[in-house]
């Protein structure tokens, strides 16, 4: 079976830290592009933080740079979003994603167009101030 499960999610202090886990199954994540979208209440998808298999390249939204990490262990066939310094405006359902690389023109148009093969049940993150 083809799928993306998700843990990790909670709540969390301002300031703290959380590190999403996102384990495939039923097919290579290393042969794909990856990344992580979220969605908070009344607001569209955002691609948080991406990365393309093909060359390397991430993207990352403005608000998360520097604070959020993309990483992938191809040994475990999982990939992982590592927040930290989590501010008031970072809670929602953190999805991960996976498209085949060859689809990405660029991580970046991917990111922000969020288009993928494959999506995460989503996890919630919290943050309380």
């Amino acid at each position: 079976q083809v799928q993306l499960v998700e843990s990790g999610g909670g709540l969390v202090q301002s300031g703290g830290s959380l590190r999403l886990s996102c384990a495939a199954s039923g097919f290579t994540l290393d042969h794909y592009g990856i990344g992580w979208f979220r969605q908070a209440p009344g607001k569209e998808r955002e691609g948080v933080v991406c990365l393309s298999s093909r060359d390397g390249s991430t993207y990352s939204t403005n608000s998360v740079k520097g604070r959020f990490t993309i990483s992938r262990d191809n040994a475990k066939n999982t990939m992982y979003l590592q927040m930290n310094s989590l501010k008031p405006e970072d809670p929602a359902v953190y999805y991960c994603a996976a498209i085949a690389k060859w689809k990405i023109t660029t991580v970046q148009i991917w990111c922000l167009v969020g288009e993928s093969d494959y999506w995460g049940q989503g996890t919630q993150v919290t943050v309380s101030s």
